[in-house]
């Protein structure tokens, strides 16, 4: 993942409605939501959730795939773990970091 394609990840998921639905897709799984559930399950009005779905796409976060009628909207999980990957590349100086701070993590 180049330096690009993070900052627009970074970009898209830095607004509260789309990190709330990017979330709510990865917690759903494969399965993936349709637009109606998401918005009545968010509280969120169609067009406004319609808006930030096309930037989650755009941004390579979510996939969309039609499935007869509805669209089903997914997290893409290995753009996900390629920007977490990016984020946390040589963390510790390559050491692995542990969860507590210890004198040999600088983190």
């Amino acid at each position: 993942m180049d330096e690009q394609e993070v900052v627009r990840s970074l970009a898209a998921l830095a607004q509260p409605v789309r990190l709330k639905v990017f979330r709510a897709l990865v917690v759903n799984g494969q399965a993936g939501l349709t637009p109606s559930a998401m918005a009545e399950g968010m509280g969120i009005r169609p067009n406004t959730l319609s808006f930030h779905l096309k930037e989650l796409v755009h941004a390579g976060l979510v996939t969309q795939e039609r499935a007869s009628r509805n669209i089903i909207y997914r997290a893409a999980y290995e753009r996900m773990n390629a920007l977490l990957g990016y984020l946390t590349d040589n963390c510790c100086e390559g050491a692995a970091c542990a969860a507590e701070a210890d004198a040999t993590c600088k983190c």
